[in-house]
């Protein structure tokens, strides 16, 4: 570690200096990331995949705002899987260093730009959440689908732009500046600031999901109270404190999974990180991938919307079954078979 960390301070901004980051120091290491990296990333790009045909294969969801937003999420974790999957394990499994520092900087830019905004995803649905059940009677008037896709269009602009600041020159070698102990090429002051970016989005999140249970926790009250007389909106309000218990099992899970990194992050602001907790960085990365793949399965399993689609799916695909298999050329290859037995 101490002659890397001197070579890197001697030439911070080589290309070289990348193999000081490659932590993992065993085959052992190297295959289950591999492993890890390959399970979570095919099962998030198919269950997000998943979620997207469902949420756009019927007209009702795919005009609710609320499915808009889960959809942005869904292709923010499809996009952060295929980006993350590759270029990590090129880089700490099979050790590429074939490429220059704006190619390293355009991928860490687009990991840095799907997890940012699969994050800013999860708070326009937070959000959501916090207008249909603080002000149900203005929410159709406030939540539209033109405000919905302007205001996912500004979401991406903004994390397209901070995360393309490293590569625009707000590195540590146009700056000739301190590098990130996690990251090469990247500037510590820009680390901290993503990081802090990234603490403002979760604390808004909690905040709009904490007035949501409590909101949530006052229609049960009412529905109670009021069972009879509520009707349709008897059922409104239950889809709503449905919906907002589900994302609130989201936001824990993402809580869960990104504290790790984010407090490995910061500790390495302040402090030089050893071997073995750069080893533990590279190991909980992959719990974000982690996060993106449990979304699309609590969604299956708690949206009444989407799980409905879902088993009209597989009916779907179970009725094809029989078909073909009661077909005329199914029905010729089951007799030679019985024959020839």
């Amino acid at each position: 570690m101490d002659v890397c960390m001197i070579h890197a301070n001697a030439s911070k901004c080589s290309v070289n200096t990348l193999e000081c980051f490659m932590v993992l120091s065993t085959q052992a290491q190297k295959i289950s990331i591999a492993t890890l990296c390959g399970l979570f990333g095919t099962l998030c790009i198919f269950e997000n995949s998943l979620v997207l045909y469902l949420i756009f294969s019927s007209p009702g969801t795919r005009k609710n705002p609320s499915y808009i937003f889960i959809s942005s999420l869904a292709w923010a974790d499809i996009l952060a899987s295929i980006i993350f999957v590759c270029s990590f394990v090129s880089f700490h499994v099979f050790n590429e260093m074939d490429f220059s520092k704006e190619i390293f900087l355009l991928q860490l830019g687009g990991v840095t730009t799907s997890f940012s905004a699969s994050l800013s995803s999860l708070l326009l649905t937070a959000l959501d959440r916090y207008i249909s059940i603080s002000r149900p009677s203005e929410y159709k008037l406030l939540m539209t689908r033109q405000r919905a896709w302007i205001a996912l269009g500004v979401l991406w602009v903004t994390c397209v732009t901070i995360a393309s600041l490293p590569l625009l020159g707000w590195n540590c070698c146009t700056l000739n500046s301190t590098c990130s102990e996690l990251f090469p090429f990247v500037d510590d002051n820009y680390l901290s600031s993503w990081v802090c970016f990234i603490m403002v989005l979760l604390g808004c999140i909690v905040y709009a999901y904490t007035h949501v249970l409590w909101k949530a926790r006052q229609h049960v009250a009412y529905m109670e109270k009021h069972q009879v007389q509520l009707g349709k909106q008897n059922a409104k309000m239950r889809m709503d404190v449905m919906l907002a218990k589900t994302l609130i099992i989201v936001l824990t899970v993402l809580v869960l999974c990104w504290s790790p990194i984010l407090i490995l992050m910061i500790y390495s602001i302040f402090a030089r990180l050893s071997d073995h907790l750069r080893k533990v960085f590279a190991f909980c990365s992959t719990l974000c991938l982690l996060n993106s793949m449990v979304n699309p399965i609590i969604y299956a399993l708690r949206s009444k919307e989407l799980y409905s689609s879902l088993r009209m799916v597989f009916s779907r695909l179970r009725r094809q079954l029989k078909a073909s298999e009661g077909s005329p050329e199914a029905e010729s290859t089951h007799k030679s078979s019985m024959i020839e037995t």
